[in-house]
């Protein structure tokens, strides 16, 4: 048995708690490798495709990069929450080992994630294309750039013309992503159970555009109006997507990804409890 821990470089208290549990798993026989610092290895790449399971120790944002580092596998990931929300983390720092036992042993509660494929078209300066496919927890996003100028773009389901757009961009998300980027462009708290997608324009220039959800075949392709051509980026998970130098997006298409992420917490009510103490509670509370 392999245990990947990926904890929060940044924070002391996450890495020393990482210390102590590699540690305590050593002590019980289990192998243990850690992920490789990004601010001193940006390069680098870490492998779990030999883990038992991915523990993440910092926020959701760390939780993000071990889903990232997990992909479409099914190894199971354990989140233990050291950040501001910890919306998808399941326990407190004062029960790491209690839980990460409890893990190893099969007794926490399995919440299976659906995730995004996200193929991105670039055209390079000499007018050829690239693309890219990237892996999605959360949500693709596409944004106006740094010159503040709205974006025009059409939006398509599975082939099927919706509108053409502009604004500040657009995110689809999944229904864990529902509570991030898409929350705070207008769209709704989605259960983890609904498996499609969750489509919310940002700031966009009509009163008529509103939210929508796909089911879990649909594929959302947004394409960018060549008669606009303003500056613009694409997102995966908060993420540029990668691409060559002076390359432009033109064009995205996200459907639900090859396989669930499979997030390990305390019960069946744990995202309603998070929603409660979140978005209708005081946070922390």
């Amino acid at each position: 048995m392999k245990v990947l821990i990926v904890p929060n470089y940044v924070r002391e208290d996450a890495v020393e708690s990482a210390r102590r549990l590699e540690a305590w798993l050593d002590a019980e026989g289990i192998e243990v490798a850690w992920a490789c610092d990004k601010r001193l290895f940006p390069d680098a790449t870490t492998d779990a495709s030999d883990c038992s399971l991915v523990v993440s120790l910092g926020g959701d944002g760390t939780l993000l990069r071990a889903a990232r580092i997990v992909g479409y596998s099914g190894t199971p990931v354990l989140g233990i929450s050291y950040g501001h929300l910890g919306f998808l983390t399941a326990a407190s720092p004062e029960d790491l080992m209690e839980t990460v036992r409890d893990a190893l042993a099969g007794e926490l509660h399995v919440s299976r994630r659906a995730t995004l494929d996200v193929e991105c078209e670039f055209e390079r300066p000499d007018g050829g294309v690239e693309v890219t496919h990237t892996f999605a927890l959360n949500d693709f996003a596409l944004s106006r750039g740094g010159a503040g100028d709205m974006v025009e773009f059409d939006v398509s389901v599975s082939g099927k013309h919706i509108d053409r757009l502009r604004g500040d961009g657009f995110v689809v998300s999944t229904a864990t992503g529902s509570t991030g980027y898409a929350l705070a462009a207008g769209g709704p708290i989605v259960t983890p159970e609904f498996t499609g997608m969750v489509c919310v324009p940002i700031a966009p220039h009509t009163i008529m555009a509103r939210a929508f959800l796909t089911s879990p075949a649909d594929v959302v392709e947004i394409e960018m109006s060549p008669e606009r051509p303003a500056m613009r980026h694409f997102f995966a998970d908060g993420q540029p997507v990668p691409h060559a130098e002076g390359s432009v997006g033109v064009r995205a298409r996200v459907r639900r990804g090859a396989g669930d992420l499979v997030l390990l917490d305390r019960s069946t009510q744990s995202f309603y409890d998070s929603v409660s103490r979140v978005f209708y509670g005081q946070v922390g509370k």
